[in-house]
């Protein structure tokens, strides 16, 4: 696994303090973090949800766009 940190060579040391402190479960920024990533989760999840139930919706009203072709499914050759 690879090692999860920052380099001091190349960071400065309030950049460092930054990181360690959005790794800190005691810190208010690691706890904000955590806050923000389960909502976004929940945010796209009922997204896709509210997607799906419109797209239902949309085709028990209008029917299927594309209706499935039975050409889809067989040989094009075996009529020649």
């Amino acid at each position: 696994m690879a090692k999860r940190g920052v380099s001091s060579k190349t960071h400065s040391q309030k950049q460092l303090d930054d990181h360690a402190n959005q790794y800190n479960p005691n810190n208010k920024a690691y706890q904000a973090r955590m806050n923000n990533a389960q909502k976004s989760k929940k945010a796209l999840k009922h997204e896709a949800t509210v997607k799906a139930k419109r797209q239902a919706e949309f085709e028990d009203k209008q029917g299927v766009l594309w209706p499935l072709d039975w050409m889809c499914y067989s040989n094009p050759y075996d009529f020649d």
